[in-house]
């Protein structure tokens, strides 16, 4: 009798795809059997896997589908190169409240001082916490809005407009054309007070004038990034460059 209920169970977990409980299934009755474990601390214990996972299995697609270009967390983060940064506004910014309040996030500093990492991070924790998110350069996401603008079509149910976070990578690397910055400032306009955004940059706010090439479309960009917004500001020298040298030494 026992062991047809136990191939019983097996082909109902198997239909309802459980296959993590159907892994370890025999290994617990044994435990519970042996620890003398009630029914529903092992239905707990059985529930527990599957559903940590299921969970895994769900973060591991959003990443991939956001399209990050790593995977690095806050915690591999070297702020004792940046001493000068404020690591607890950094930190606070993990508790993901910017996202509940549709708040945005810029990061600025020169190349390698680890602003798309700090990014890819919230990223990667927003992911955790059930959060869609999405991951483009700058130019990348300008060839998209150019492609949408040349076709005409509804782009609003897109990633990069409808995620609850959007990350934009490496703007102002490359000045674009003053038609491509009308495209941008609609493109913010669409997530504003809506969504969260977060944006890189190596320009201080003073050159986005220069870089978008028009005044008034830099301008009316900035007031509403900044309305609802936190800037961390990074200064200091490049990662790439400190491991570069570390290798020379080594080499030499």
């Amino acid at each position: 009798m026992a062991e047809m209920i136990k191939e019983r169970v097996n082909e109902n977990l198997q239909r309802l795809n459980l296959n993590r409980i159907q892994e370890i299934f025999d290994e617990l009755i044994k435990q519970a059997q042996d620890n003398n474990t009630s029914y529903l601390e092992l239905l707990d214990q059985l529930l527990s896997e599957e559903v940590g996972v299921k969970e895994d299995r769900r973060i591991k697609t959003s990443l991939k589908a956001a399209g990050l270009p790593f995977e690095k967390t806050v915690e591999e983060y070297d702020f004792g190169f940046h001493p000068d940064l404020d690591k607890r506004s950094v930190m606070n910014l993990f508790d993901l409240e910017f996202i509940q309040k549709k708040e945005n996030i810029i990061f600025l500093g020169p190349p390698g001082v680890g602003k798309s990492h700090l990014a890819v991070s919230l990223a990667i924790k927003a992911a955790q916490f059930g959060q869609s998110i999405c991951f483009m350069t700058m130019a990348n996401l300008m060839s998209k809005l150019k492609n949408d603008s040349v076709s005409n079509t509804n782009c609003k149910g897109r990633s990069y407009y409808k995620s609850a976070l959007v990350i934009v990578d490496e703007v102002g690397y490359m000045p674009i054309s003053r038609q491509d910055a009308h495209l941008f400032f609609q493109f913010v306009c669409c997530r504003y007070e809506k969504s969260s955004t977060i944006l890189t940059s190596n320009k201080s706010f003073t050159e986005w004038e220069e870089l978008f090439g028009d005044p008034v479309i830099a301008t009316a960009v900035l007031d509403r990034l900044l309305h609802h917004c936190q800037v961390i500001n990074i200064k200091g020298n490049s990662y790439r460059l400190k491991q570069f040298q570390q290798r020379k030494e080594v080499a030499a």
